[in-house]
């Protein structure tokens, strides 16, 4: 029988991925980690292959995902509070970069950050006065 993946999440260190990983499987979820080992053995091109992607079967994926969204950090600004959405205002926004040029694929932390709200998908650029 064929099994069918779902990928949760995509890291771009592998240290970050692996306490949600531990998490995951501590409530019997079986995690797949693709990229780990390359990653493992050069760093360095994490962003020319999109990071570690965390894995889980399919049949596993709405739980996976509530598990996920529990211990999930988000993004927060200078001060330490939680990005809101000007949208929906939600406090469920992370760091968002299109990478839609070939400059950016290639040098991607020139791109400027943005943020991706996880509730409404809106994608915002943080405020220049704060």
């Amino acid at each position: 029988m064929e099994e069918r993946f779902y990928i949760l999440a995509s890291f771009e260190f592998v240290a970050d991925v692996q306490i949600l990983k531990g998490k995951l499987e501590s409530e019997g979820i079986p995690v797949f980690l693709k990229d780990e080992n390359t990653l493992n053995s050069d760093p360095l091109i994490s962003h020319a292959i999109g990071g570690v992607k965390l894995q889980v079967y399919a049949k596993d994926k709405e739980r996976a995902l509530e598990i996920y969204n529990e211990v999930r950090a988000y993004a927060i600004d200078h001060e330490g509070n939680p990005i809101v959405c000007p949208n929906c205002k939600a406090r469920k926004s992370e760091a968002y970069y299109g990478r839609k040029t070939l400059f950016y694929k290639l040098f991607p932390f020139f791109e400027e950050k943005k943020y991706k709200c996880l509730n409404c998908g809106i994608i915002t650029k943080p405020d220049k006065h704060v």
